[in-house]
């Protein structure tokens, strides 16, 4: 089973088509390599270090609050 998890945009790097994305406390660094039009402030449903697609900010808040209550993540991560 693989799992993906939608995460906020905070920084770009246009040059190497990379983006820093906040998942709660933790940063990481991922791939836009496979989405077209990402901003700073976008929710990007991310997987093994890429994003896969943009997600609106109210279905990415639904989603973290499902994992929340399935015990799969911290609730308030965007």
């Amino acid at each position: 089973m693989c799992l993906a998890l939608p995460a906020r945009v905070i920084a770009i790097d246009e040059l190497t088509d990379m983006a820093t994305v906040a998942l709660g406390e933790v940063r990481k660094k991922i791939s836009l390599a496979l989405v077209e039009d990402v901003e700073v402030d976008d929710f990007v449903l991310i997987h093994v270090g890429y994003a896969l697609n943009k997600l609106s900010a109210q279905e990415a808040e639904r989603t973290l609050q499902l994992f929340a209550e399935a015990g799969l993540t911290d609730a308030g991560w965007s």
